[in-house]
């Protein structure tokens, strides 16, 4: 026998290759970059969220659709375009998919809502089965509420399974939260996670370290009532001289998102610059809401706005999306700050669902919201990522460019705006 048993065995070197079914905004997606993966497709019927998802993943094929809409071989033609569009510099691509992860839309099995098992909704569960199936991928992902497994819902569960143990994949679910994996929020999901026949499927298992607070995720940040431009905008340039004071209070989870190297990390570097505070525009309060603001303690509900306070020491609470213009338009409730008497910004609440600072948001407060709270925390889908990475027996290559983000307007669009962008950019797609 040559050699000896106690010699590392060499793994293949390459970035496995997913395609994103829900995207959102892209907090699933970006994980699953962390973790190793190039994601080659991403399809979100939302144009505003599609327009965001595009900004910040320019490396991506974006189909602004619904998953109802499409074929697995769509969706391969996309991942086809997207590598030799966006990857001549990687290795020739065998044109097979390793990983097919997303998110449908979960207020039909949601505790917080009506739980009603035909909500029109939970269809689309069905439709990532079939296009899993169709593109036959290594491995998937599913997300959704823990009450997706709770009641008479968990049928759907169950119908899951036996179809796709039909078709050679056998899978299991678990619930993980979100504090467990160094995120400072209590975010319960459920996890379903196959594989094709041979393939172990792995869960993560929570960390042993102590759990990130708040204060950890949000306390170099600047008062933004200082600065009158955030009035009417944004974004604003923070001064060196106070951007050294503000590192001074910044903690490894905070330098971590301010893009400050760490291991482990095989996402690809963004160009940015760290002196623009963004996604941070103000929301102007009365005296009277100020005042009750002021008056609240950590962690309880302000008796009028039913809002409640975040603990500066502790973990927040789960921050929810509101709903669609389909849905009533409900602006989701807005924690306290835990220190200053207003609701936190866009870029903090993102900052307590580990997005790092480089990835922007809609710039409207609303939509802002709506995207962070929509989507799976990065810190977490990575953490998925890479024990689908271990399995698959991959050590996945750390990238070497780095990006650039899209054009500013994809930040800034009204829906109708940007429904015209993608029905502009389709055609031009078929054209090619």
């Amino acid at each position: 026998m040559l050699g000896n048993s106690s010699a590392q065995v060499s793994l293949p070197t390459r970035r496995p290759v997913a395609v994103d079914l829900f995207a959102g905004a892209g907090g699933f997606s970006l994980g699953m970059e962390q973790a190793g993966f190039d994601v080659l497709v991403a399809v979100e019927s939302d144009p505003v969220h599609a327009a965001v998802y595009k900004f910040n993943f320019p490396l991506t094929e974006v189909l602004c659709t619904s998953v109802s809409n499409l074929t697995g071989e769509a969706i391969k033609q996309a991942a086809y375009k997207g590598w030799k569009h966006h990857h001549p510099y990687s290795r020739p691509w065998n044109q097979e998919i390793d990983l097919v992860f997303g998110g449908p839309p979960c207020q039909g099995f949601s505790i917080m809502g009506k739980r009603l098992i035909d909500d029109d909704r939970n269809s689309l569960i069905l439709e990532f089965c079939r296009l899993v199936i169709d593109l036959n991928p290594r491995y998937f992902v599913m997300e959704n509420v823990p009450g997706m497994a709770a009641g008479k819902h968990i049928t759907w569960l169950h119908k899951l399974k036996n179809k796709f143990k039909q078709h050679g994949y056998h899978g299991r679910a678990q619930i993980l939260n979100a504090a467990d994996f160094g995120i400072p929020q209590k975010r319960k999901r459920l996890f379903f996670c196959g594989a094709q026949a041979g393939m172990k499927v792995y869960f993560p298992q929570p960390l042993a370290q102590n759990l990130v607070t708040v204060a950890d995720a949000i306390a170099d940040l600047p008062d933004l009532d200082s600065f009158v431009e955030l009035k009417t905008t944004d974004e604003v340039l923070l001064s060196k001289e106070l951007l050294g004071q503000l590192e001074q209070k910044t903690s490894t989870y905070a330098k971590f998102l301010r893009s400050i190297p760490a291991k482990n990390n095989f996402a690809y570097p963004r160009l940015w610059n760290p002196q623009l505070l963004t996604s941070s525009m103000q929301t102007q309060h009365t005296e009277n809401s100020i005042a009750r603001f002021a008056a609240t303690l950590a962690n309880q509900r302000e008796p009028i706005s039913h809002l409640r306070r975040l603990d500066l020491h502790g973990l927040s609470h789960t921050l929810r999306a509101g709903t669609g213009s389909d849905r009533g338009s409900y602006t989701s409730p807005r924690p306290i700050h835990p220190i200053l008497p207003r609701v936190i910004s866009v870029r903090e609440a993102a900052r307590l669902h580990s997005f790092p600072d480089w990835f922007r948001f809609h710039q409207t407060k609303w939509h802002g919201f709506r995207q962070v709270g929509n989507a799976v925390p990065p810190l977490l889908a990575q953490a998925i990522g890479k024990k689908i990475i271990a399995a698959l027996g991959i050590t996945p290559i750390v990238p070497g460019i780095t990006l650039a983000p899209g054009d500013r307007q994809l930040l800034s669009w009204e829906p109708s705006q940007a429904f015209n962008y993608w029905l502009q950019n389709c055609d031009r797609q078929e054209e090619v």
